[in-house]
Order: C-alpha cells, then structure tokens, then sequence
C-alpha cells in the first residue's frame, strides 16, 4: 500500500541466506583444506628448520617409504 514494504526485498530476500551460507561453507570448507600435510610434508619441514640432523632425517624418511 502506497509503495511501502516492496521494494528489493521482496523480490531479491531469499538470495541473502543463500550468499550468507555459500560464505560459512567456503570459509570453512578452506580451513579444512590446510591440514593436508602428509609424514613426509612434516619430516621435511623438521629437516628444514633443523630441527633434526640429517642422519635421523634419512631414517625415518626410510620408514615412510617402507610404509606405502
């Protein structure tokens, strides 16, 4: 009544769920993505930083390869 009340809402309200769940589902969906990192990603992070010494390294990058 005398155009109050319609406007972009009422033609456009049931997009702004949508967009507002598509955002939560891709935010977490790329978080999820990060801890992909398999034994061998992490042992040769260790070995990088120095953490470990090259002969430890070489050992247990023996053991993961024995194990696939």
């Amino acid at each position: 009544m005398y155009g109050f009340g319609h406007g972009w809402g009422m033609g456009f309200g049931w997009l702004v769920p949508l967009v507002i769940i598509g955002v939560l589902f891709y935010l977490f969906k790329d978080k999820r993505g990060d801890n992909t990192k398999t034994a061998q990603d992490i042992l040769d992070e260790r070995y990088a930083s120095g953490e470990i010494s090259q002969k430890e390294y070489e050992a247990k990058s023996k053991v993961l390869r024995a194990k696939d």
